[in-house]
């Protein structure tokens, strides 16, 4: 008797055991109830701990805690096969990249989350929320040329992704954190080839136009000092057609003070008036 008494306890508590279910530290629990008068999903979040859990009930978790996704074409992130995001540029050349994201769930609000998809963390990232990433993706990236999704408008591209991504799940409780590319945006090769192409003309272009600018500024500076120079000897010229015996000043200023051994006959700054 004490055996089968043993037994019997184990086996209740087995029992008891898997009648429980558990909400983790950083998630919340939703309680949902598949049959009975009260089936339907319980409004009230559940927080960390055990909860009896009878039969044709479970609890549903969802982190509320930031979560980060990739969705790319490499089988080492996400999911093993290619998740990358196909699109289109505004002439239809067709395009692919990689797309990371940020995310967690609004813990009053989880119940409202379940409601509306009825699936959990995994069934999100890879139905609605690839979904509506994928959607604004190829509406906005069809308003921009390759030129421009590849280069000065990339970081604009996804931002926009990102507040229509935040604003359609925003009132089920899902908080779309950030989106952020995972690698380069890839276009066909014969197209990188002319946007590199194009990139170096104009790099090509700048640093000649700079060299010009230079030169143009070195012209200038000798234009004007020589501008300077002829103003400055106008000047001088006025002034010593004005009064000629500023020439004879600057002479005598200049004198060594010796006289020159050979000469005309004339005595350098000396008059002998007869």
């Amino acid at each position: 008797m004490k055996i089968f008494a043993r037994y019997a306890l184990v086996a209740l508590a087995a029992i008891g055991l898997a009648a429980c279910g558990q909400v983790r530290p950083g998630h919340v629990g939703i309680k949902v109830n598949n049959f009975g008068s009260n089936a339907g999903v319980q409004q009230e979040t559940l927080g960390v701990g055990w909860y009896f859990t009878p039969f044709g009930t479970h609890i549903e978790e969802y982190p509320i805690f930031t979560n980060t996704y990739t969705y790319s074409a490499s089988a080492t992130e996400g999911k093993a096969e290619d998740q990358a995001f196909v699109f289109q540029d505004k002439s239809g050349l067709g395009l692919s990249a990689d797309i990371a994201v940020s995310y967690s769930v609004d813990a009053a609000k989880a119940a409202i989350l379940y409601q509306k998809y009825r699936t959990d963390t995994d069934g999100l990232i890879s139905g609605p929320m690839r979904n509506a990433i994928r959607d604004s993706l190829v509406t906005r990236a069809s308003q921009l040329n390759v030129d421009e999704i590849y280069g000065p408008r990339k970081a604009e591209l996804l931002n926009n992704v990102q507040h229509d991504v935040q604003s359609f799940f925003a009132p089920y409780g899902l908080r779309v954190e950030r989106l952020f590319w995972a690698g380069n945006v890839r276009v066909p090769d014969t197209v990188l080839a002319q946007i590199n192409a194009r990139i170096a003309n104009e790099q090509e272009a700048l640093a000649a136009q700079a060299k010009v600018a230079t030169v143009q500024a070195q012209a200038q500076q000798a234009i004007a000092e020589a501008q300077g120079k002829a103003q400055a000897l106008n000047i001088e010229g006025a002034a010593i057609r004005a009064n000629p015996e500023v020439l004879r000043i600057r002479a005598i200023e200049k004198w060594d003070g010796k006289l020159p051994q050979v000469t005309s006959g004339g005595v350098p700054f000396i008059n002998i008036e007869k």
